[in-house]
């Protein structure tokens, strides 16, 4: 069973926004406070790249990287990212005898993408088959990009060159 997603990684470290820091009066509720007066404790806009990933008990695929600036709808996502990339190299690994498996994102759910599958894969789990809010469904939701994550930012990255292959190199650490 082949698991798939994609996520934004940015050259700084991910932060949470209820991290930032606020001087104001106890009793003051952060939402209440002009923005102006909130202390970042991180960049507002750090560089980034998509990347896309998929996953199954026979390992991680290699990472595929979406080109800078594109958008992840339904016409990229069949054309580009499932036909000439993720069906390939799924099919690679497994032959012609996988499940595949996708999150619930916009794209994902687009008719094309949909008929593509049915046609194109052995077995596909479609979408009013998947559970509503049940991330804990997709291994790489709930467990691989938080690993991955972890391990990517445990030295500080400067570019995106080397966010990516910093990537590289965690995808391929075992755990």
């Amino acid at each position: 069973m082949w698991f798939t997603d994609e996520k934004i990684v940015t050259v700084a470290v991910p932060s949470n926004l209820q991290y930032d820091r606020v001087y104001a009066a106890r009793d003051m509720l952060k939402k209440h406070i002009a923005a102006k007066r909130l202390l970042r404790t991180r960049n507002k806009f750090s560089r980034s790249i998509m990347v896309s990933i998929g996953v199954s008990n026979l390992g991680c695929m290699e990472l595929l990287f979406v080109d800078p600036g594109t958008k992840i709808n339904g016409a990229y996502y069949c054309d580009v990212l499932l036909r000439q990339k993720l069906l390939p190299a799924i099919r690679s690994v497994s032959g012609k005898n996988f499940i595949f498996q996708q999150d619930s994102a916009p794209a994902h759910r687009a008719r094309e993408i949909l008929e593509l599958l049915r046609r194109e894969t052995p077995d596909f789990i479609s979408p009013d088959l998947w559970p509503p809010n049940s991330p804990d469904l997709n291994p790489v939701d709930y467990a691989i990009w938080a690993v991955m994550q972890r391990r990517v930012y445990q030295s500080k990255i400067h570019t995106i060159d080397e966010l990516k292959q910093r990537l590289i190199e965690v995808c391929r650490v075992r755990p």
